[in-house]
Formats: structure tokens, sequence, C-alpha cells
């Protein structure tokens, strides 16, 4: 059985799906918006600490809770503080290696709008998840699923280093970069036993 539908019912129904569709986009944001929000958070965050644009020529860079952060790119979307570098200068990761990690992690955006925010991540249960990635791989999506700003750090420094970091959705994990949620990281990388 055929059932016909009057140009009129059509109409209206256009009209009603085109209505929720316009107060739907009204109460979401664009993109530029969440990139916006995400660069006030992130300036906020950090003019509440020293930032250094230019390295130290040797690379050694001051340590601890009260050190610096430091920019570790042009486009300012990875700032590191060194909480405690690793002893051993031969540990340097080579492009390749699997390295594992143990991270906390803090929502920024949320640190600047509600003042507060839980700290997450496997660090204090190393039980609940394996973390590790290849060292500048960018085609596994178990290396690129955590982004390329946590590994920005090895670049400078051995591992059993321990860091703090600003990232910058762009640089994070890929389930923080449609809405642009920026993160503060702490994270201590290991070598893979083999």
């Amino acid at each position: 059985m055929k059932m016909k539908i009057s140009r009129k019912t059509i109409g209206a129904l256009t009209a009603v799906l085109a209505l929720s569709g316009l107060s739907s986009c009204e109460n979401s944001k664009s993109y530029s918006e969440y990139l916006r929000d995400e660069e006030h958070a992130v300036n906020w965050y950090l003019a509440q600490n020293e930032v250094v644009t230019v390295f130290p020529e040797d690379t050694t860079f001051l340590e601890g809770p009260d050190a610096p952060f430091y920019k570790l790119n042009k486009e300012g979307t990875v700032y590191m503080r060194v909480l405690e570098r690793g002893k051993d200068d031969s540990l340097m990761v080579k492009e390749g290696d699997r390295v594992y990690f143990t991270f906390m992690r803090q929502n920024i955006e949320s640190l600047y709008n509600d003042g507060s925010a839980t700290w997450i991540g496997n660090a204090e249960n190393m039980g609940l998840s394996d973390t590790s990635f290849f060292y500048k791989n960018t085609t596994l999506e178990s290396t690129t699923q955590y982004g390329e700003g946590i590994q920005k750090p090895l670049e400078f420094l051995p591992l059993y280093s321990y860091v703090e970091l600003v990232v910058k959705s762009l640089e994070g994990f890929t389930t923080d970069m449609t809405e642009c949620v920026p993160y503060v990281y702490r994270i201590r990388y290991f070598p893979a036993l083999y």
C-alpha cells in the first residue's frame, strides 16, 4: 500500500528539520572557537609559570618542580618542564625504538574554567594498561593514538627522565583533537625490556 504525502506536509517537515538543525548549530561551537578557548586556557596555565623560549646550548635543562617550562617547538604546541633528568645519557632513544611510559594528565580547560581537574592515567597503577610507542613512528595506530607531543622530550633527554608537559590538542592524544582539549602531563619514560 502506497502512502501519499502532500507537498504541504513535506514543506512542514522540512521546516521543522531545518529549525532543529539551526538550534543545534547555535548551541555547538565552531572549530575556531574550540581553538580560541584552548589558546586562552593554555596561556592562562603558562602565565602561572616561568616559560623559556631559548634552549640551553648544551641542553642542560633546569630541573625540579619550580623549573621553567621550555617551549619545544616554534608552533608553541608543546612545553616541557624537566622534573628529573635520566642519569644515563647512553640511553638516548633512536627512531623506531619502543618506549614504555607511565603518565598522569590533567585537563587544562577544566582547571581554567572550574579551578580543578582530576589527574588521570596509569602512573599509580601500571596494571591498568601497558602504554608504549615506537619513537617517531607516524604510521602505527598504537603509536599515533598518543600524539607526537609526548615524544618530544626524548629528542633531548634519555630514558628514565620524568617530565611535565603542556600539550595542545594538535600534538596530543587523538581522542582530544576534535574538541581541542589541552592537557598537562607528568610522564616517565622506560626502555623496552626484550
